[in-house]
Order: C-alpha cells, then sequence, then structure tokens
C-alpha cells in the first residue's frame, strides 16, 4: 500500500478509546468531554478494520488510546488480532500510560505482545501527581516491573518539559536503561486545545541532545523500529535513547503511519486535519472492498508532512487531542 508520493505504508496505530485514567496537562484539558459510546467503534468493528488494513500490507500494529487498558474487553480484541502475528501481521504492541500494566502484563505476553511502549514524564510522585493530575507513579513504576518480568521489551516515552522536567531527564534516562528499557524523549506537539500555553513547555530535543553530549557519548544507530525515532547508544548506560522531534526536524520524508481514530477515521497525518470516515462506511453495510477502496483513497492523499507551530497565543495546528487521535 502505497501513498501519492511513493511512500509504502506498513504501520497503523488504532486508538481503542479517547478516554483515559490520567489528565496530562500537555494532553488534554481538565475536564474533558469524552466521546459517547455509540460514536466508538465495537471491538468487533475495530478488529474488522484492522483485518482490512493487515490484509492490505500493514504489518505492525499498535494499540493506543487514550488510554487503551481502560477499554473493556480490550485484552480480547489482543486475542483475536494476535491470531494475525506470522499471518500477515509481524507485531502487534500497545502504548500505555502503565497505570494498569500491573495486573494484565502476564496476559499480554501470553497473547504474542513483545514490546510495549510506556508513558512516564518524571520520577519525582509529586510532579507526576501534578502533571497527571492525579496520577500514582508507584503504579506506573509496578506496572513496568511487572512487564520486564512478564519477558516484555519496554520503552519509556518521555514528553520533553521546558518548565518541569528537562533537568530531570539524564535521570530518566539512566532510571530507564538500570531497568532494561529503551527511552525515548518526545518534543510537545500543538494538538487540541489545553489549559496552558505550550510555548512555556516547548524544549527542542537538538538542545537536550547537545547538553546530553556534553557528558555522555551518544553514537548514532542505524535502527528502526517502525516509528519516527532516531536512536542513539548511550555509552556510559549501555542503553538506547530515542528522539522524536516533530518541531526541531520534520521526520515525514520516510513516513510509514496511519491512525484510525476510536471513531473510526482515517487520519494519514498527525499534523493536519485530513479524515477518511470509515466508521460510515461500517454502519452503512460496506464490504470489505469497500473499506480497502475508502482506504486507498485515503491513503494515496497523505500529505507531504506536517506543519507544526507553537507561537505564544496561537491555537492548536489541529484541533483534535492526542488522546482522539491515537498517540
Amino acid at each position: 500500500m502505497r501513498d501519492g508520493l511513493g511512500r509504502t505504508v506498513t504501520y497503523l496505530r488504532v486508538s481503542v478509546t479517547d478516554r483515559c485514567d490520567l489528565r496530562c496537562v500537555y494532553c488534554m484539558a481538565e475536564k474533558m468531554t469524552f466521546l459517547p459510546k455509540a460514536e466508538v467503534l465495537t471491538l468487533e468493528e475495530l478488529e474488522r478494520v484492522a483485518s482490512v488494513f493487515i490484509g492490505l500490507g500493514v504489518r505492525k500494529l499498535r494499540l493506543t488510546g487514550g488510554e487503551p487498558l481502560v477499554r473493556k474487553g480490550v485484552l480480547t480484541l489482543i486475542e483475536r488480532l494476535s491470531r494475525r502475528l506470522g499471518h500477515g501481521l509481524d507485531e502487534l504492541t500497545l502504548t500505555t500510560n502503565g497505570t494498569r500494566l500491573l495486573g494484565v502484563a502476564d496476559d499480554l505476553a501470553r497473547l504474542g505482545v513483545r514490546r510495549i511502549n510506556v508513558s512516564m514524564d518524571t520520577l519525582d510522585p509529586d510532579l507526576f501527581r501534578r502533571l497527571t493530575r492525579g496520577g500514582d507513579l508507584a503504579k506506573v513504576i509496578a506496572g513496568v516491573d511487572a512487564a520486564r518480568s512478564a519477558g516484555l521489551e519496554v520503552k519509556i516515552n518521555a514528553v520533553a518539559l521546558a518548565r518541569d522536567n528537562a533537568a530531570e531527564i539524564p535521570d530518566l534516562v539512566q532510571w530507564a536503561h538500570r531497568r532494561g528499557c529503551a527511552m525515548t524523549l518526545i518534543e510537545t506537539m500543538p494538538m487540541g486545545e489545553i489549559d496552558e500555553d505550550r510555548t512555556d513547555q516547548y524544549l527542542s530535543l537538538a538542545a537536550v541532545r547537545r547538553t546530553l553530549e556534553s557528558f555522555w557519548t551518544l553514537t548514532d544507530l542505524p535502527l528502526s523500529t517502525g516509528g519516527p525515532a532516531r536512536y542513539v547508544q548511550v555509552a556510559e548506560t549501555g542503553g538506547r535513547l530515542g528522539f522524536i522531534t516533530p518541531m526541531s526536524h520534520n521526520f515525514c520524508e520516510a513516513c510509514n503511519r496511519v491512525r484510525l481514530t476510536c471513531t473510526g477515521t482515517l487520519h494519514t497525518c498527525l499534523g493536519h486535519e485530513d479524515a477518511t470516515d470509515l466508521r460510515a462506511l461500517l454502519r452503512a453495510g460496506g464490504s470489505d472492498e469497500d473499506l480497502v477502496r475508502a482506504i486507498r483513497a485515503g491513503v494515496d492523499a497523505k500529505p507531504r508532512g506536517h506543519d507544526f507551530r507553537i507561537d505564544r497565543g496561537a491555537g492548536p495546528s489541529v484541533s483534535r487531542h492526542m488522546s482522539t487521535t491515537g498517540g
């Protein structure tokens, strides 16, 4: 499956819910209005659309949210999708905030999940509680440890925040590497209305890398895990560190990803308001062939790239929140 610019699409990120049990300050407003249940695809609809994408050449499938593990029945969906592993699908994984990992890590491993991403922006319990508006860091750490004990490969994702965790980034990296986890840093992105000005929190990862290189040896790695991160090896910690830089360095030239929201909307670019409504097609009785045609048309129109900007007082580059898009 190729887009109009010749890029091959092999990676689908599926939001299974817009709901989350945290309210991270850079992601959503404190008083979010979540979608009515009727607007969200059923597990059967999610499985059907994902299966059509696999038939079109998607080899990696990542379940996201919101927080995917708050979706009732999500393990059933994972079990059904895992049957495609080795039959068109190479990898089934998910991104989670880790709050519910402790109870499901063994199930995820049993169902064929091999790698997960866990979002965690600080090691300070008080700061974590403030950034997530009430989250319990100890729960997340227990979840990470349970995932590692279950044999899952874990990558810690942290959004770099100039005002809050910039000074802590080296400690976060060392903490992750000591636990046998990779680490990825992410620049904050202007998606959806939140309760503060993102300009105050934006931190260029180019600057972060220069700081880290002043006391660590970073060696570029010719590695891709299917996403947009560029990786280095940190000699002093022995671990891997990734940088996702949608603001300071556009990574669109080799983009292989599309996103399906929990409402059945196909977005082919994180930074554009492009949309293909697959839910309407599903619920009007459309066939798989109809879905294939709609997906191909959407992918063919995939934009060359995004144009994210963070300017003081300006609105977000796109109106939808990351929790709706499928983070």
